[in-house]
């Protein structure tokens, strides 16, 4: 796998929105059309787009789920969705609606021999765990409740259960644009064998190649690249 920038298309209200650590009411960007601004990114480039159910998130429900099928009809691209998958059934729907990855995190969390159903159902390289992470701790349940567990831990056990891939953010720095804090990535990067995909803080060209040269896999780029901070060309080109 080699190193990616790959654009958030953050979900939430039918509309395509950034917020400052995920917290409703924040909203850095609001726009009415997330198809389009996936095709968008595509046209510059974007080999993966990484989409995120705010709502489904939040409620358990992937009340955006028509959305998600539009992007993958009509984008040439991989798609990673995140944000209410609960169920083997989610995931079976958004595999075949043409999803490449399936982002499970309050779910694997609660219950983790989930991932390894999963894993054995459709294959290790369709399911990325999210480790989501305050203060040194996994939190779930749309970063509302804190787990008491450490995201190096957790990486290590989803590994052995068949995850594929994870995607790490840490939510201390997300949405901030004050840039990033790569100590936790590299560590979770040293401690598992699978890809790690980096997000939270991604603020300048600097803050994407501390995350290439840690040995991450791909840097996931939201409220930077919407308020022009720099150009997915100049991200991808890093």
């Amino acid at each position: 796998m080699t190193f990616e920038a790959i654009p958030a298309v953050d979900l939430k209200g039918g509309r395509c929105v950034q917020l400052v650590q995920g917290k409703p009411g924040t909203e850095l960007v609001s726009l009415p059309d997330p198809v389009s601004v996936a095709r968008e990114w595509v046209d510059q480039g974007a080999k993966t787009l990484h989409l995120i159910d705010l709502d489904g998130a939040i409620h358990g429900k992937r009340e955006n789920a028509p959305i998600v099928r539009d992007i993958c009809q009509q984008c040439d691209a991989h798609v990673q969705i995140g944000g209410g998958i609960r169920s083997m059934e989610d995931v079976e729907d958004l595999l075949g609606i043409g999803v490449d990855r399936v982002i499970v995190s309050t779910a694997a969390l609660k219950n983790p021999r989930f991932v390894r159903q999963l894993a054995d159902e459709f294959g290790s390289d369709c399911i990325m765990v999210a480790l989501d992470s305050a203060g040194g701790e996994v939190i779930i349940e749309g970063w509302t409740l804190r787990s008491g567990l450490k995201p190096v831990d957790l990486g290590i056990k989803f590994e052995e259960l068949g995850a594929g891939s994870i995607l790490f953010t840490n939510v201390d720095t997300e949405g901030l644009l004050g840039g990033i804090d790569i100590t936790p990535t590299a560590e979770l990067v040293r401690s598992v064998n699978i890809p790690v995909i980096a997000s939270g803080g991604i603020t300048t060209l600097a803050d994407i190649a501390a995350v290439r040269e840690v040995g991450a896999k791909g840097a996931v780029i939201g409220s930077a690249l919407y308020l022009g901070r720099f150009t997915l060309a100049e991200a991808i080109g890093v």
